[in-house]
């Protein structure tokens, strides 16, 4: 159990690695933060930032020998990464959850193994196993590179009227060094929701109640906390996320996406071994944020509560919307939270808005 003081080392500075380390200071802990760009928002709110790349043998090995214990805000680090640090520190939540969620073939394998549901899929090498997977799956699915790609990223609709060779070519540049992609068949989905689950150190469990996620050009816009399910039907999406936590033998936060069909089935999309967007209103809904859960399991102290005090609908501020920063600080149930990025792009995450229902 590591005391206040101690030194946590976060893998990346973006709003994720930002919002950890106001929730570790809070906890009277030092965040250091490795990143790879110049000027991120989690270097804004620490004094110890590394600046170097992900394969910088020299750097990694002063970052890891000056914390206690090291995090990541992102599945898209090289193994190789976590590697060269872990003769020098403990890394949370862990290598294995990061090399299974960061390959989406890998991941739906494993989830598969230990009996959990996901969509049809296959794996894809080319056009021509493309052509053969899409007359196994039908012509409503996606392709998606196995590595990176998020908010839509890296992925092709197929439709009836697209050619495997066009759509192949469409994703090739991004698909892995071994040429694999992934083509899952689309789900006829009732509603998207995900849960965020933490497990300490000692093995402890806990997660917040599962939330309803709506997109918009397939970036995560609005998160409604609790989601607008049957009760029986949230225990079920609860139960499979702690089970996939346990298994992975995580330290740390997951989120868990799933989707929930028309005739009640929960399919398991995919995971995230992070504080994740749809778990953001936990910070001021909650007793306990996803953010300081990650900082308390990671630190080796017990889990906070993940009892919710209010309802909340937590909307992102997304490209231009952060200009209506004004409107949402005026009103007094609604929580602003800018993350100090310094140029707004379209479809790039500027911040976010927690609007309260207290329950009574």
């Amino acid at each position: 159990m590591l005391a206040p003081g101690a030194t946590i080392g976060i893998l990346g500075g973006g709003q994720l690695g930002r919002m950890t380390a106001q929730a570790a200071a809070r906890l009277g802990f030092t965040t250091h933060i490795y990143s790879t760009e110049p000027e991120s928002p989690g270097a804004q709110v620490t004094p110890y930032v590394t600046i170097a790349a992900l394969d910088d043998a020299e750097a990694l090995a002063r970052f890891a020998a000056s914390v206690d214990v090291v995090t990541y805000e992102t599945e898209n680090i090289p193994l190789s990464t976590l590697d060269a640090i872990l003769p020098l520190a403990p890394v949370r939540p862990g290598l294995e959850v990061l090399r299974v969620a960061q390959d989406r073939l890998r991941e739906k394998d494993y989830l598969r193994s230990i009996d959990v549901a996901t969509a049809q899929y296959r794996e894809v090498t080319g056009p021509e196993a493309l052509g053969r997977a899409i007359r196994d799956l039908g012509h409503r699915a996606v392709l998606k590179t196995v590595r990176m790609g998020y908010d839509g990223k890296g992925q092709v609709m197929i439709t009836p009227d697209i050619n495997p060779i066009q759509a192949w070519a469409a994703i090739a540049g991004a698909a892995d060094s071994a040429g694999l992609a992934i083509l899952e068949s689309f789900v006829d989905y009732r509603c998207e929701i995900s849960v965020v689950v933490v497990r300490g150190a000692n093995g402890s469990l806990a997660n917040y109640p599962a939330v309803e996620n709506q997109h918009a050009n397939h970036i995560l816009d609005t998160t409604i906390a609790p989601a607008r399910i049957a009760p029986e039907l949230a225990m079920r999406a609860e139960a499979i996320s702690r089970h996939i936590a346990e298994r992975l033998d995580v330290i740390g936060v997951l989120a868990v996406e799933m989707f929930v069909t028309h005739d009640d089935e929960i399919l398991v999309n995919e995971l995230a071994p992070r504080p994740h967007n749809s778990g953001h209103w936990t910070m001021d809904a909650c007793y306990t944020s996803q953010f300081e859960q990650l900082v308390r399991a990671v630190a080796g102290l017990p889990l906070g509560s993940t009892e919710r005090h209010s309802d909340a609908v937590m909307k992102n501020l997304i490209g231009n919307d952060i200009d209506r920063w004004r409107e949402a600080v005026g009103e007094p149930m609604t929580k602003l939270h800018v993350y100090g990025k310094l140029e707004a792009r379209p479809g790039r995450k500027m911040g976010h808005v927690t609007r309260l229902l207290p329950r009574h």
